[in-house]
């Protein structure tokens, strides 16, 4: 048999056999790796904190879309500015501040030299002209039983001039009705209420008027007055807000014609047409100036109302109402054409 062979080495020695080595462990994973091994399994934090994000970026879209609104009513604000333009409040003003020297006054001359108008004419050197736009033709006792309505049924009355007391009286007396001592009366003036004075005993607590002197200050005194039956006195003018303010509440009430309104010949005395100031007194008035002169212009001219329905009418026709009464400091015309020349003669 073949014997084996050693190798020697050098030194003639048999060299030791080395040590295999030992096999390696693996290392245990660090407790970040297990940490982070666990946290996988779970949402991560940043995802998170980024998750929320969106949320307020999501928010921030609605406050923006807050802020157009915003933008848009400060743009309707800025419109609704704009529709009210400063050279229209310059013009007004520099027309307040003319000086006026002759004055067309639409209603007959007064009787006495004393009327307040005369005061007025000698302290501002004005130059007045009187001329009725209109007149007045009252109905007859006849044509007033015509209409069917007894007196005696209703509770209340409604005045909303001077012409309607007076027709109504003169028409009571003619037909020889006694108008009951408890009959209320709704004026739409302090001035029509006191003028009741020539005719009934004034008491407070059957005469009442608005407060303003506006018709809706006479609307807000009927609607106290709900329950009573009232009698509305016109001419046969049409329809207004009164009869619609009725209707609407459904307060009983009849309507009864006590005079006819015609206009004047007003050609002569607009032939002048060299007034700073005209001054109306009745929506009819207004009427029979449109009616002279469809084509009218008010250029420079001052215009005066007295009267709710009368400043309507101006304002109505496209004419700029500069002296409206009555006013809170200004009860008649007279009072504010003065408060009026105070001003235009500083």
């Amino acid at each position: 048999m073949a014997k084996a062979v050693t190798a020697k080495n050098s030194k003639g020695t048999t060299p030791k056999k080395k040590a295999a080595p030992a096999p390696q462990k693996r290392a245990k994973p660090k407790a970040k790796a297990t940490v982070s091994t666990k946290a996988s399994a779970k949402k991560p934090a940043a995802p998170l904190t980024a998750s929320k994000a969106p949320k307020a970026v999501s928010k921030a879209p609605k406050a923006v879309s807050k802020a157009p609104k915003a933008v848009s009513k400060a743009s309707k604000t800025a419109s609704k500015a704009s529709a009210k333009p400063a050279p229209k409040v310059k013009v007004q003003a520099e027309i307040l501040l003319k000086k006026v020297r002759s004055i067309l006054v639409t209603q007959p001359r007064p009787d006495s030299d004393k009327s307040p108008y005369f005061d007025l004419a000698r302290r501002y050197s004005l130059e007045l002209e009187f001329h009725p736009f209109i007149r007045i033709e009252g109905v007859s006792g006849r044509d007033f039983r015509r209409q069917r309505v007894d007196i005696t049924e209703y509770s209340a009355i409604i005045f909303t001039s001077r012409s309607a007391v007076d027709h109504f009286f003169r028409i009571m007396e003619e037909m020889k009705v006694k108008v009951s001592q408890e009959m209320k009366y709704c004026c739409t003036t302090e001035a029509v209420a006191l003028y009741l004075q020539k005719f009934i005993l004034y008491r407070k607590r059957k005469v009442f008027f608005s407060a303003d002197g506006s018709t809706q200050g006479l609307l807000d005194v009927i609607g106290k007055h709900k329950t009573e039956k009232y009698i509305l006195p016109s001419s046969d003018s049409g329809k207004n807000e009164i009869h619609a303010y009725l209707s609407k509440q459904g307060i009983p009430y009849a309507e009864v014609t006590l005079f006819h309104t015609l206009s004047n010949d007003i050609s002569m005395v607009m032939k002048k047409h060299s007034f700073d100031m005209i001054l109306f007194f009745s929506p009819f008035s207004v009427q029979a100036l449109l009616s002279h002169d469809p084509k009218f212009k008010q250029n420079g001219m001052v215009v005066g109302a007295f009267g709710p329905t009368t400043s309507k009418a101006v304002e109505d026709s496209g004419l700029r109402l500069d002296v409206k009464a009555p006013a809170p400091n200004a009860p008649s015309m007279v009072s504010a054409l003065e408060q009026y020349l105070i001003l235009a003669n500083k």
